[in-house]
């Protein structure tokens, strides 16, 4: 991928969704939700401040994370789905 975010962005593919419930039940395609989970594939190289002071990222490639549903921007890039995202958009990481 030849793709590079910018300022405080990164670029995150989301996870499957689950198959099947805790119960044993498959949930169909139309059922499913938006995956809130997620892989760091690249991330941008921090936000610049109006005093110029640069603010490092807090994330790095490989993090899994956890974003809201309606997070990012959801791009295809390569063939591949990917969002890109600020990084105050992620809620957490695990």
């Amino acid at each position: 991928m030849n793709v590079k975010p910018l300022e405080d962005r990164i670029i995150v593919k989301p996870l499957e969704a689950e198959q099947k419930t805790a119960g044993g039940i498959i949930i169909p395609d139309a059922a499913k939700e938006k995956p809130q989970k997620g892989e760091v594939i690249a991330v941008g190289p921090g936000k610049v401040t109006d005093k110029g002071t640069k603010i490092e990222p807090s994330l790095a490639k490989g993090d899994q994370i956890l974003y809201g549903k309606y997070s990012g921007t959801e791009v295809k890039i390569d063939g591949t789905d990917y969002l890109i995202m600020r990084e105050s958009d992620v809620l957490a990481k695990f």
